[in-house]
């Protein structure tokens, strides 16, 4: 990947006719210091609310080309895509006429991070909306031209054109400021029965070079003059470097430095497999002294449930009127995982006339900037990140440890580009890992077989220790001035991190929902697809599975018993449609059915899974033959993109629940490779998985990214249950647990 030309939104647009954008990201609205205002504006939809002028969304130059900003990284949702779709739609221009820029602190809004399947929902908010105030703008702008009213003019192809033919281009219409207004709070969208760009499968325009093995990601980058990077990682946590004869290492092929502060050390080469060698070198040189602080793994549940925590209720329902008959019980527990990400994590940074450029797979550019700059001790304004894809990612991964590498390096190398690749093993033994969390339930259902009180209790630590300090990242963890750990902080309902999901979208008479939050966090962990919503939604919908056992009622109508939301109700009827469910019905020998349902957060989209399963009784191997999923996201932009985003979420907690678990010892992660941390393969890929989307058009856009993987998990777990006679609580569900579970 050759070097992009560097160019600011200001520079990119010289000459008559252009829009000069003058990019701002002032929060709020102004208003005249001696103009009371005894009532605060509405505020504008989605990420407008944070950056309120239309040009920092939409640029149109004067040849008609139309750029759209976005603060959020492409992680290979395809929202790339679908906001391109969604700027066609509302400003009446070709799909292919667009640009999209996507997080760069330079160029785009400060959007956070990119989680939580807030893209849609917040920037696709945002650009729709841009968009359509834009285009009202343009119109507007014409009809002065024209001397006509503004309702007599129509949009099409990126022209505003009058009753008796006469056309304006955008690009002629665009004047300095047209653009440089604040959103207004409700803009004049077009009416979905017009659409004709947004609601089309689209294809992807992020696919062609991932598939064809072209420039696509930053472990491809390659700028003039740039060098290899290789940092030598302690063995374990808290390890401290005692000493480390460098010269043999400077004395190699290549080698032009080594980079040593304090536990940090490193080592840069001309070439990339010379930096391999080196850093293999270096490695040997390198003496450690470890220290035994890592918990027993052998009863994790007892280890995480017997750790200090901070205890609160966080719904609680009574009506005593509702009279228990029969009660059940159960523990679900959930293991360390890994993201797992097939590429390890890569950053380049480049020093150069006293400003840092840093390109990275990072969510949160910004945040990982004030993060790297507080580190190099650096004005915030003097550094550069800008979102290059990762080949692997969703969520904190070794991302943003290997952007603040480059940046720690590059300080040290003024003027020569500096590329960072993590190892394999670095990866698997380094990066911040899906925290444990075990749940406890119980349950009791009354005469007539409904749910009559319900109690659940959930124990995790944080589910996000993402940069926003230089504490969050290992190098200024490991630098000679360390930085500390910030304190582990719960994340705050609705949304919640290790109490995501908890609180379950069915109605019972009787609730009692405890989280359990614990700050002491024995194994670096941090934020991983869906947080606590995978290991909640599994013990969910895994103990209404149970409890509809022990009423001897069908799983879908025990579901549907519960359910008053008419949306949630309509996904697990057209699930279980589109499965073939028949209460009762007997799967082929082998063979098992599960079931299972949630809407994301009880806020984003709804999914619902039906899955059947095969298992092989004499090796205990569990496969997913078939899944069958509805999803329901609101209005759809790409349902291509969609149904990639709900297959891709089955696949991926197929693989966690069946496989994945990080491992240790007292000292050290043991777990570092594709060996001892096992992942779904190509030979254990579902038969066929088959998504049926319920499109709301109007409707807000309701994040989906994450929407599948509790579901998945508790439908593959129900299945499993329903082929052996054995309920499996434990994560994940090896061919050993099954195994044994078949012959006990």
């Amino acid at each position: 990947m050759n070097s992009p030309v560097m160019l600011d939104r200001r520079s990119v647009l010289v000459g008559a006719g252009a829009l000069i954008v003058s990019f701002s990201l002032t929060p709020g609205f102004a208003q005249h210091q001696d103009v009371p205002s005894p009532t605060p504006p509405a505020s504008p939809p989605g990420s407008l609310k944070i950056s309120p002028y239309l040009d920092s969304w939409i640029r149109i130059d004067a040849d008609d080309s139309v750029t759209v900003f976005t603060g959020k990284a492409e992680l290979g949702q395809g929202f790339k895509t679908a906001f391109q779709q969604i700027a066609a739609e509302e400003l009446d221009v070709p799909f292919a006429s667009l640009a999209v820029v996507t997080a760069d602190t330079g160029r785009t809004a400060n959007e956070g991070y990119t989680a939580g399947s807030h893209s849609m929902q917040d920037s696709g908010t945002a650009i729709q909306n841009a968009a359509a105030q834009a285009r009202a703008l343009l119109v507007g702008e014409a009809a002065k031209r024209f001397d006509l009213p503004a309702e007599s003019l129509r949009t099409e192809n990126g022209a505003v054109i009058a009753p008796d033919g006469r056309r304006l281009g955008y690009g002629e219409l665009v004047v300095s400021d047209l653009l440089h207004v604040q959103a207004q709070p409700k803009s004049q969208l077009k009416d979905p029965a017009t659409f004709k760009v947004m609601g089309q499968s689209i294809p992807r325009v992020d696919i062609p070079g991932k598939v064809t093995g072209g420039e696509a990601y930053v472990q491809d980058m390659r700028l003039p003059g740039m060098v290899h990077a290789r940092v030598v990682r302690p063995p374990s946590y808290g390890a401290q470097l005692i000493d480390c004869d460098t010269s043999a290492v400077e004395k190699m092929p290549g080698v032009v430095k080594v980079v040593r502060d304090g536990n940090f050390l490193a080592v840069v080469a001309a070439k990339e497999f010379q930096s391999i060698k080196a850093m293999n070198a270096l490695s040997a040189a390198a003496k450690w002294q470890e220290n035994v602080r890592l918990p027993k793994q052998d009863d994790l549940a007892s280890v995480v449930t017997s750790l200090p925590s901070q205890d609160s209720v966080i719904f609680q329902r009574s009506d005593p009127s509702a009279v228990a008959q029969k009660t059940l019980e159960a523990t679900y527990t959930r293991p360390y995982q890994s993201h797992g990400s097939i590429g390890p994590s890569c950053a380049v940074a480049h020093l150069a006339d006293g400003k840092m450029t840093v390109w990275t797979h990072t969510q949160g550019v910004y945040p990982d900037r004030q993060a790297i700059a507080q580190m190099l001790r650096m004005p915030q304004d003097a550094m550069r990140l800008i979102h290059t894809e990762g080949s692997g990612c969703y969520g904190h991964n070794g991302a943003d440890d290997a952007a603040a590498d480059a940046a720690l390096i590059a300080r040290a190398m003024p003027g020569t580009p500096v590329r960072v690749q993590w190892m394999r093993e670095q990866e698997h033994a380094w990066e911040p890992y899906g925290p444990a969390m075990v749940t406890k339930l119980k349950a009791s259902l009354e005469a007539g077989g409904k749910i009559a009180d319900w109690n659940f209790e959930v124990w995790s630590n944080t589910h996000s220790m993402r940069p926003g300090g230089a504490g969050c990242l290992l190098a200024a963890q490991h630098m000679a001035q360390a930085f500390a750990v910030p304190p582990a902080k719960p994340l705050p309902l609705p949304e919640g991190g290790g109490d995501r999901n908890a609180i379950p979208l069915y109605t019972f008479p009787n609730a009692h929902i405890v989280h359990h939050f614990i700050p002491d966090m024995p194994l670096r962990i941090s934020a991983m697809r869906s947080l606590g919503a995978y290991h909640n939604v599994f013990s969910i919908e895994s103990f209404m599975d149970e409890l509809a056992g022990l009423a001897g009622a069908d799983p879908v109508e025990f579901r549907l018993k519960h359910l008053d939301d008419q949306r949630g109700r309509d996904v697990i009827a057209k699930a279980a449609e589109g499965f073939g469910w028949r209460a009762g019905e007997r799967p082929p020998p082998g063979r098992g059915f599960g079931f299972a349902f949630a809407r994301y957060k009880n806020l984003a989209a709804y999914c619902a899974v039906a899955s059947e399963v095969e298992i092989n009784r004499e090796t205990g191997r569990a496969r997913l033959v078939r899944a069958v999923a509805a999803v329901d996201s609101g209005q759809v932009v790409n349902p291509d993109g969609l149904t990639n985003q709900v297959e891709g979420a089955i696949v991926q907690s197929m693989s966690w629940t069946l496989y994945e678990s990080v491992s240790f010892d007292d000292k050290r992660i043991t777990s570092i490779d594709w060996q001892t941390y096992p992942i779904l393969r190509f030979d254990a890929v579902p038969d066929r998985i088959d998504v049926h989307i319920i499109n709301r058009p109007g409707q807000p856009f309701l994040g989906s990214g994450e929407t599948g993987q509790g579901p998945a998990a508790a439908s593959l777990a129900n299945a499993i249950a329903h082929a052996t006679g054995k309920r499996l609580r434990d994560l994940p569900l090896t061919r050993k647990r099954i195994k044994d579970a078949i012959d006990a």
